[in-house]
């Protein structure tokens, strides 16, 4: 089982060959490829080869499958006996990938 951590959006993620993902917005743009130089582990078949704080040469390769918004998250701020409230609400905006290859 080969698989690897990757950073991107200050995330952290265990990819391995054919997972799909939803990550933070990337400019690229659907159906183009994008390399990940970030990689922080990767397992080859039980060899391990960690970074410190990445692997020298190691890359993941990802195609870009679209783009996509995610669910509202509401906020509610109240200050009691001031008549003060106030609703906020937020959707990320994310990218969906789907790992090709781990180099390294």
């Amino acid at each position: 089982m080969t698989y690897s951590i990757i950073e991107t959006g200050s995330k952290q993620y265990r990819v391995a060959p054919g997972d799909t993902l939803e990550i933070e917005r990337l400019t690229t743009e659907a159906g183009q490829s994008v390399s990940f130089d970030r990689v922080l582990l990767v397992n080859n078949d039980g060899k391990i080869a960690v970074g410190a704080p990445t692997v020298n040469g190691a890359t993941v390769v990802a195609d870009v499958i679209g783009h996509k918004r995610g669910e509202k998250k509401l906020t509610f701020k109240m200050k009691r006996r001031k008549g003060y409230h106030k609703s906020i609400g937020h959707r990320q905006e994310l990218t969906v990938v789907k790992i090709k290859e781990i180099n390294g």
